[in-house]
């Protein structure tokens, strides 16, 4: 999917007037329609099925908040089919309603800045839910999970599902991922896909339990692990692109720890810098072929065959470089900004730093300067292969967000995630 992209000043971007606030639309049964319509060639691909628990024990007109793990494009697809004819408003990230902001107003999207504290959200949700009688779906991890395994919820979730006070449901989809995982850009595989479709709280029990109790039944319900699921049940993936851009996940080698000389193609990953090489084999099992030049790793705690357990590894190494005091990321970018919903604005070139400190970004020759603590966000909202223009890292506030796409640079983007994430935990 492509969006509006325009080259314009700096200057000229910040003087533009930012994006109103809109109350959510109820979206008519034809935009539910026609969405199922759309998606019937899709699921029919991936012989779809869905389970359904207890869903019993929800009324067809009874507005309800439904939760969703989010894998790739198909999860919307997935919903509003399974959900129909059921209203729903769906939280929407702000740059997909760029150069179709009435489609998707109309359609029921509520829009918010991805890992930003927005209350106006939670007043459009509530709206939507008491005012409009319609259910609202929301992707807690607010981002496609990289690795194939649940992103951070936020904290405040519990308290939100206490506010909004009505009934809780579950939507976990399985082989979403292995279809069109975020790192293989936008190759889709031929996998068989199927969903659980469960009821998960009513009011009286948000009610009766604590807002810690709450969100350990979230985290219960949202964790998972696609590349485990897949070798437990022999689900063959045979496509020979499936280690394209495997790299963007694990940009660093587990034999000689040098970062960025990955390299994901075809069905192997290849270490530029000791020479080792591991085959991506059908079951998402990653097999050493050639051990390289140099062994300096000794991690036994890691299984490196799995993707995940790799990543874990890749985010200890994040970890110890930062209480270290050694973490630091620096990075050419170009950068783009959103502050209306009419285009995606190019404004230059700039530097982008990450430190332990936050993030410090300058640019435009001098007339772009911001700052972002480490506490401003639980995560950070970076992604591969964004609209077709590149992979980018986001900073941003409420009012103006930077999209950075780093120039030549290796592969950071999941790093920078990892370390946002991590020193928002430390400090």
């Amino acid at each position: 999917m492509k969006t509006v992209v325009k080259s314009l000043p700096y200057e000229k971007v910040m003087a533009i007037k930012p994006k109103k606030n809109f109350i959510p639309k109820k979206p008519a049964r034809f935009w539910g329609w026609l969405i199922k319509i759309i998606a019937k060639g899709d699921l029919k691909a991936t012989n779809f099925k869905c389970n359904k628990i207890g869903m019993e024990r929800l009324s067809s007109k009874e507005p309800c908040l439904i939760l969703m793990n989010h894998s790739c494009f198909l999860d919307l697809e997935i919903a509003e089919t399974i959900l129909y004819p059921r209203p729903i408003n769906i939280i929407c990230t702000s740059d997909g309603f760029v150069g179709k902001s009435g489609l998707m107003r109309n359609i029921g999207c509520i829009p918010t800045n991805k890992f930003v504290t927005d209350f106006v959200m939670v007043k459009n949700m509530k709206y939507a839910l008491e005012k409009l009688k319609s259910s609202v779906l929301m992707y807690p991890e607010a981002s496609y999970s990289f690795d194939g395994t649940a992103t951070p919820l936020p904290k405040t979730l519990g308290k939100c599902l206490k506010l909004l006070n009505v009934p809780v449901i579950m939507i976990k989809t399985y082989g979403a991922f292995g279809r069109d995982p975020l790192y293989n850009n936008l190759q889709v595989r031929k996998i068989d896909v199927s969903a659980d479709l469960k009821y998960l709280l009513s009011p009286q029990e948000i009610q009766e339990k604590s807002v810690e109790e709450l969100n350990q039944i979230l985290q219960n319900e949202f964790t998972f692990d696609n590349w485990k699921w897949q070798q437990e049940n022999q689900v063959k993936i045979t496509e020979p692109f499936r280690a394209d851009y495997l790299n963007r996940i694990l940009y660093k080698c587990c034999k000689c720890g040098c970062e960025g000389k990955m390299k994901g193609q075809g069905t192997d990953l290849t270490c530029g810098e000791c020479g080792a090489v591991w085959n991506l084999n059908e079951f998402g099992k990653l097999e050493e072929k050639l051990a390289g030049q140099k062994n300096l790793i000794s991690e036994t705690r890691y299984d490196f065959t799995h993707v995940p357990s790799w990543f874990q590894w890749e985010r200890e190494m994040v970890r110890k470089e930062i209480t270290e005091g050694k973490y630091n990321i620096e990075t050419d970018v170009e950068i783009c900004m959103m502050v209306d919903t009419k285009a995606i604005y190019k404004v230059g070139k700039g530097h982008l730093s990450h430190t332990d400190k936050g993030f410090v970004l300058d640019g435009c020759d001098g007339k772009l300067h911001y700052e972002q603590k480490v506490q401003a966000s639980y995560s950070l909202y970076s992604d591969y292969y964004w609209y077709e223009i590149g992979d980018m890292i986001c900073v941003g506030d409420m009012k103006k967000l930077f999209y950075c796409f780093p120039i030549q640079s290796g592969d950071i983007v999941a790093k920078a995630r990892i370390a946002a994430e991590e020193l928002y935990k430390l400090y």
